[in-house]
């Protein structure tokens, strides 16, 4: 019953919210247009480019598109999912037009992520690498002062008994326990390394440092890390 305009009482409405359905009739409507943000940074990092370039499968069946592949994983995550069918959301409506390039469904993102292997973590690596240093160098970095990284550990659960370098860890979980370090004040991750035991030898920790040395001087800057 309206009380005024613009305004109805749903008390006295006599429908049950179990009945109401919603639809879209604006021809200009969206699906995930929230993408468009990272979608843009990530085509100025040229962030595809750089799976293609540093990402090789060899012959296995997952080897091709790796770029394709790879982003949409990344906008599912983005976009809230948390296994590989999930991905199939990313293949509704217009979404491509808002990523600006095709993705893949769930079966092939499936064979594609069971081509890696414990060694394809380094070629990862130059990835994550070489976007933070063109992130940096485009303005996203955390300023001219001297920075300075917190080094740490912590764990990644993982399920299943085939998982490769997963391991039982001092908390009796299994899973990676990949080294971070983070920009204080910040918590970016500028640096990761994987590691297969716990607690972290000390020979993980001197090979990591040099890497985080390799961070701060990407950016032509003074760092420290504790």
């Amino acid at each position: 019953m309206p009380l005024k305009k613009g305004t109805i009482s749903m008390r006295s409405s006599s429908h049950s919210l179990k009945a109401i359905s919603v639809t879209f009739d604006d021809d200009h409507a969206v699906a995930n247009a929230g993408l468009i943000q990272p979608a843009t940074l990530a085509e100025h990092l040229g962030l595809r480019e750089l799976f293609d370039e540093y990402v090789q499968l060899g012959a296995g069946p997952g080897h091709a598109n790796v770029g394709l592949k790879a982003m949409t994983l990344i906008y599912s995550a983005l976009a809230g999912g948390d296994c590989i069918e999930d991905a199939d959301r990313m293949r509704v409506a217009a979404t491509t037009e808002v990523l600006g390039h095709g993705v893949r469904a769930p079966s092939t993102l499936g064979t594609f992520l069971r081509s890696f292997t414990w060694g394809h973590v380094a070629q990862l690596d130059r990835v994550f690498d070489e976007s933070i240093r063109r992130s940096w160098q485009a303005g996203a970095g955390p300023g001219v002062g001297p920075v300075t990284l917190d080094v740490d550990s912590t764990i990644c659960e993982t399920y299943g008994l085939k998982k490769q370098g997963a391991r039982f860890g001092y908390t009796n979980v299994r899973g990676y326990h990949p080294l971070l370090a983070t920009v204080a004040g910040t918590e970016e991750v500028v640096a990761c390394a994987c590691g297969a035991a716990t607690p972290i030898p000390v020979g993980a920790w001197l090979a990591f440092s040099p890497r985080c040395s390799t961070v701060c001087a990407g950016r032509g800057q003074p760092g420290r890390w504790c």
